[in-house]
């Protein structure tokens, strides 16, 4: 399953080919908002949707209105909520937000601008758009990584910065892993595996999802050359201490949101011993471990252990979007 983002350029790209789309990305946020900065939604002109802006508050407006004519011009900026438009539906807790419209005639032009913007979905990579209202977008480039969407205004330039996708790295194949990996690619994660063990790989590798990455290598050794990324979550599921210690051996020294390991409340305090004892971690280091992994939902079967697993570390990497955005827009 593609991330919803990806979905919506798939649908843009059909719909593109026949009649005009209308491209429409959330780039500021205030109060409580159902979805973030870098959020994406197209709409045709039958008043067909892919994505959201708000959860469902305000897209019924905004179809509206593009029957009534309006968002013509090649871009604009739209607010709802308070000092905005009225949605046909409060946002929560009076919150508000900002839309970049871009409209998009059928041309060559536009198929090619939306093959592009695509493509750089796909690789999982940010991506950098510069416009001069209310002018069509004059620049799109691969960006450097970032974890975080972002928008800077100054008079009628615009500067959106679209963010990388989140990623996690399994270590190991088990039957927890193969549905920890599918609900990563169902959540938008770019999603890697890997696993050294011919025996597991026999097992395992042709259940794992098309959109998946295998790495046939041992886990601590890649992470060792490769590193992670800060928007990268690290989570082990062997229960094979040659696996899942080392891994947590390399991952510690990376800047990796979340390092989690599978094990029970005993086997994780023994571990946290091992660790302190052989590679000498310091208690600020094994806090940043969570051993048990994933939520406490007093899950039993593999299905519902990898739920609580990635339920989470997206719970994690929510906490630091909001924490970065609280930064750039204190209320």
């Amino acid at each position: 399953m593609q991330s919803l983002n990806s979905q919506v350029m798939s649908q843009a790209l059909s719909w593109i080919k026949q009649q005009p789309v209308w491209l429409c990305t959330v780039i500021k946020t205030w109060g409580s908002s159902p979805r973030a900065v870098g959020s994406l939604l197209v709409a045709n002109q039958q008043g067909a949707v892919c994505g959201s802006l708000s959860g469902g508050c305000v897209e019924e407006d905004f179809i509206q209105r593009i029957r009534a004519g309006d968002y013509s011009q090649p871009t604009q900026i739209i607010r709802y909520g308070e000092g905005g438009l009225k949605p046909n539906r409060a946002l929560p807790c009076g919150g508000s937000l900002e839309v970049l419209v871009e409209y998009l005639p059928p041309t060559a032009r536009s198929l090619s601008y939306l093959q592009r913007h695509a493509g750089l979905l796909e690789k999982h990579g940010a991506l950098q758009k510069k416009f001069t209202l209310p002018a069509a977008c004059k620049s799109m480039v691969a960006a450097r990584l970032c974890s975080q969407a972002s928008a800077e205004q100054e008079g009628n330039q615009l500067t959106l910065k679209l963010a990388t996708a989140p990623g996690v790295l399994i270590a190991g194949l088990s039957t927890a892993a193969l549905f920890c990996s599918d609900f990563a690619v169902a959540l938008g994660f770019n999603t890697l595996v890997c696993e050294h063990r011919p025996e597991v790989l026999n097992d395992y590798c042709r259940s794992l999802n098309e959109q998946v990455q295998l790495i046939r290598q041992f886990p601590a050794r890649y992470i060792e050359s490769q590193g992670c990324q800060r928007n990268c979550a690290v989570i082990s599921l062997t229960h094979d201490p040659r696996i899942d210690d080392l891994t947590l051996m390399e991952a510690i020294h990376t800047d990796s949101f979340y390092i989690g390991v599978i094990g029970s409340h005993r086997s994780s305090d023994e571990r946290r011993e091992r660790l302190r004892t052989i590679a000498g971690f310091t208690d600020e280091q094994l806090s940043r471990i969570h051993a048990p992994i994933g939520m406490a939902i007093g899950s039993k079967t593999p299905a519902e252990i990898a739920l609580a697993v990635m339920a989470d570390v997206v719970l994690h990497k929510n906490r630091g979007l909001q924490t970065a955005a609280t930064a750039a827009y204190p209320e």
